[in-house]
């Protein structure tokens, strides 16, 4: 049996049923999919070239991104994240992105537990660092997480936090090496929990866990480094000063709103040679059929009128959103991987699914045309 095409079928099996509603489905609750409109073929995943002297890029272009599986925004068994995680593999996903931070620790264990039975040359796989973890029977601080791990957290950008960092994570993670490690959360819209200025953090990080990654690549610990931010200055900063590879920006880069890494932060990287990982490709749901958007889950003022347009020439098209949303956000040069979370194998299984919708040039022209995405916005090739 074709695995690939054989969970492919699954995840378009509400398609049919849904092709006669062409509004778009809010989510019932967690897990909850938004169904795939156009017909998605069986072709591999598409992946980035061989590497040839280039600075490391993930395997394949669609990842999957952790938070989810660390108990974000609700509560995940463990049997449920191995079910996801086991349909991403199945499927052809390789590349799996986690932190320290999802869960305290749970979200590692959990992709530990399924990707260490697997080649570790057959995936990409990367973590962060920032973060610290010490295991506690007292009060938990207050997180997003919910039922996380028994950990405290402290902030530790220094060159042996980093080091012990990553030793943790391969213990948590119980697989023999990572491949890509992104300094954590350095970010301005993150003072208020790094205790204080960004750029002091920032301070540490250049003279301790950015030199400190620098040797490890070249040690051949890890491929390559860079930050996870959600905020573009540090990404920015880290290039005009030091020698990262490659870039997890979340909260930047959207069918939504894209303009500012567009034209600023996205040329700025590309010229440096790296390369961008999109986090939060679906707004953390709102992409999806949700009325939460990215991590705050406020929705601001203007999405909504600008979804509801961006929907009606889906409806006109035969798309579905969430497909739409994962190509737009894959389209660019500099990008090497979109990395949606899922919680379910069923969301799993349709992100991959969207990869593989040929979405009519007219639906894109019509977006362009309406002012709905930027003029020079890069778009899929039919």
């Amino acid at each position: 049996m074709n695995t690939r095409r054989h969970f492919l079928s699954v995840a378009a099996a509400g398609t049919a049923a849904f092709a006669a509603s062409p509004l778009m489905a809010q989510s019932a609750g967690p897990g909850s999919v938004l169904p795939t409109r156009g017909q998605a073929s069986a072709k591999p995943l598409p992946g980035n070239p061989a590497q040839q002297g280039r600075r490391y890029r993930p395997q394949t272009r669609l990842g999957l991104g952790g938070v989810a599986i660390g108990n974000g925004f609700a509560a995940a068994t463990d049997a449920q994240s191995e079910a996801t995680l086991a349909a991403a593999y199945a499927a052809g996903v390789r590349c799996f992105d986690t932190s320290p931070w999802y869960g305290l620790g749970l979200s590692e264990r959990r992709y530990g537990h399924h990707l260490h039975n697997h080649p570790a040359r057959e995936y990409t796989l990367s973590t962060k660092v920032g973060r610290l973890l010490k295991a506690t029977a007292g009060e938990l601080q207050d997180v997003m997480w919910k039922d996380p791990s028994p950990f405290h957290y402290r902030y530790d950008y220094s060159a042996d936090g980093t080091r012990r960092s990553v030793e943790d994570s391969l213990n948590r993670l119980g697989v023999s090496q990572l491949d890509v490690v992104f300094i954590h959360d350095l970010s301005p819209d993150n003072e208020k929990d790094l205790g204080m200025p960004w750029e002091q953090r920032f301070a540490e990080a250049a003279k301790g866990a950015m030199p400190a990654l620098t040797r490890m690549r070249e040690e051949g610990l890890i491929k390559a480094w860079g930050f996870g931010v959600n905020r573009p200055e540090p990404a920015l900063r880290a290039v005009a000063e030091s020698d990262p590879d490659i870039f997890l920006l979340a909260c930047q880069y959207s069918l939504l709103d894209h303009e500012q890494a567009l034209h600023d932060t996205f040329p700025k990287i590309a010229a440096h040679g790296a390369s961008v990982v999109v986090g939060s490709p679906l707004s953390a749901g709102y992409l999806a059929g949700r009325d939460r958007y990215l991590y705050d889950g406020k929705v601001p003022s203007w999405a909504p009128e600008k979804r509801a347009r961006v929907q009606a020439i889906c409806d006109r098209h035969g798309v579905d959103l969430r497909t739409a949303a994962l190509q737009f956000a894959d389209a660019p040069e500099v990008v090497s991987a979109v990395i949606p979370g899922a919680r379910t194998p069923e969301q799993v299984l349709a992100n991959v699914a969207s990869m593989s919708v040929a979405v009519p040039g007219a639906f894109w022209a019509e977006l362009k045309q309406e002012k709905l995405i930027a003029s020079d916005a890069p778009v899929p090739r039919g």
